[in-house]
């Protein structure tokens, strides 16, 4: 597997926009089994190669950026593929009446530092993406967490083999969990070397 997009990887826009809609709807088939809901209002993207390259070719599609662009692009999203002994999510809080948004994000500073995944006697805490504090001072977290999940070879073992596992959150504000189906389990051990 492929852990890092290069400028060799990008199809020129005419070719992707030729492609566009049967690469689409390939990719929502692979990434329903790596979308995980914990709680009422947070959703995990577990992210990999594949979904970063389209990521990258969207935007691209988008904005109609060029060479230069892309080096922005490639520089954001990189960053976002497992390395073979983590797994990556993308996090977000979706509410959508931005008042009530507003004042829940405002109780959830710290969350991307209790995030975990729990099996067979392992738990794997989150680790948040560096790139930037996604808790302001004051305590109001961002509706999107970047976060990586590092495992150990032996957790990367039995989490391939792990009857249940569970994704959650520890946080006063936002204390939920949810139980992976075997898809999804299966799907995302697909990252690991």
């Amino acid at each position: 597997m492929k852990r890092a997009i290069t400028a060799e990887d990008i199809w020129p826009i005419e070719r992707y926009g030729a492609e566009r809609k049967a690469l689409k709807k390939a990719l929502v088939e692979k990434k329903k089994h790596r979308r995980l809901d914990v709680g009422p209002v947070a959703t995990f993207y577990f992210e990999n190669y594949e979904t970063m390259w389209s990521q990258v070719q969207e935007m691209l599609w988008i904005e109609k950026g060029g060479e230069e662009q892309l080096a922005d692009e490639l520089r954001a999203y990189n960053p976002l593929i497992p390395q073979g002994s983590e797994l990556v999510a993308t996090v977000m809080f979706e509410i959508d009446d931005k008042a009530r948004r507003e004042t829940f994000l405002r109780k959830l500073g710290g969350v991307e530092e209790t995030a975990f995944i729990e099996f067979d006697g392992e738990k794997v805490v989150a680790v948040p993406e560096a790139d930037v504090d996604r808790t302001t001072a004051d305590g109001k977290a961002s509706s999107v967490q970047f976060l990586h999940f590092p495992f150990s070879a032996q957790q990367k073992d039995k989490f391939r083999k792990a009857g249940r596992v569970i994704l959650g959150f520890e946080h006063p504000a936002y204390s939920h969990m949810s139980v992976l189906s075997e898809t999804a389990r299966a799907a995302l051990a697909e990252d690991f070397d």
